[in-house]
């Protein structure tokens, strides 16, 4: 009997050549071996505070849309994390990165155009979609990050004082669990309302796009793409 895909694999699956390029990308690899430029994880961090910020007022955002228990319990479970850990470690890297000398670029000054289109597409997804487009268009940033942390765990050592610890944040077991939670609590959602190809495709296209979002923030990073009246430099 051959085991049926989830949703979210197939998704995932019709998105490979983007998610290979996150793996991929020079921010990535050069983390990985210690040799990205602080000031470039300086940069993603300030940015990345901007993004989680709307991030979890997306994720509240589901919540008030929420038809049950069950899909209220997603949105603030969630919600909880960014808010209480997420932030709090993004901001204690930042600390530490500041303290080693990395150099401003910019990066706290606003959110930079990668990071207005990626955040502007969740909230325009949040006000005109329920639980289900909400969900695709988020899952794919925790998705990934915890992805790309085990995958980077599993094949190197990073002792880097800063992107080791990185790393490690998302490797956390919790985090694992949580991105595993946030995947089948989808599947089952895709299953309930995306009950016609077209609505499939549709949800696809929100994964899709979202994904090559994630794309565009770490290409953001990388160049310290910022609008030119707010560069540091």
């Amino acid at each position: 009997m051959t085991a049926t895909i989830s949703s979210s694999d197939l998704f995932r699956e019709e998105s490979s050549s983007i998610w290979a390029a996150l793996h991929q990308h020079a921010f990535i690899t050069e983390l990985a071996a210690g040799t990205l430029p602080l000031d470039k994880f300086r940069f993603f961090l300030e940015q990345d505070i901007f993004y989680l910020e709307e991030y979890a007022r997306c994720l509240a955002m589901g919540a008030a849309k929420s038809r049950s228990e069950h899909e209220l319990r997603y949105f603030t479970t969630d919600l909880n994390k960014v808010l209480d850990a997420e932030i709090p470690s993004n901001r204690a890297l930042l600390a530490k990165v500041i303290e080693l000398g990395a150099a401003d670029r910019g990066g706290s000054l606003g959110k930079a155009p990668a990071n207005v289109a990626y955040t502007s597409y969740l909230h325009s997804l949040a006000m005109r979609g329920g639980p289900m487009e909400i969900m695709a268009s988020l899952l794919p940033c925790s998705w990934s990050y915890v992805e790309i942390a085990v995958a980077l765990r599993e094949r190197t050592e990073v002792t880097h004082p800063v992107y080791g610890g990185w790393i490690a944040y998302f490797t956390l077991p919790e985090n694992v669990s949580l991105v595993d939670d946030m995947r089948r609590d989808f599947d089952a959602l895709v299953l309930e309302d995306a009950t016609s190809d077209a609505r499939r495709r549709e949800v696809a296209q929100i994964f899709a796009t979202s994904s090559r979002l994630e794309r565009s923030f770490w290409e953001m990073a990388y160049t310290l793409e910022q609008w030119p009246d707010l560069r540091g430099d």
